[in-house]
């Protein structure tokens, strides 16, 4: 079977795994798709960095954002907040007023 040249490195690489439970999923999906466990942690590496590479992104364009005064930040403590209120009501009956108090 060819290789995928994009990965030259991978030719050479011994990778060698001390989770057995991660040598058993690896061993379930051979088994399952039929592919060899080199062609798996191939792709599963590809993937890894790939999303890696879009997360940085993502969070370069927000940092643009925060630092271009596009977006405001929020601290911490309103976030917190926010979900203690959202969940609050989660919790009210149908039809309720209740509001919750925020400490300060």
């Amino acid at each position: 079977m060819p290789r995928d040249l994009s990965f030259p490195y991978l030719e050479v690489m011994d990778v060698r795994l001390n989770n057995p439970e991660i040598q058993a999923k690896i061993d379930r999906w051979v088994t399952e798709t039929g592919r060899g466990p080199d062609e798996l942690i191939e792709d599963a590496v590809a993937g890894y960095f790939e999303e890696l590479s879009q997360t940085q992104v993502m969070l370069n364009s927000r940092y643009d954002d925060l630092k271009n005064d596009r977006v405001k930040p929020v601290s911490g403590d309103e976030v917190i907040a926010h979900f203690r209120e959202k969940s609050a009501s989660r919790r009210s009956p149908p039809g309720s007023t209740r509001r919750t108090s925020r400490k300060k």
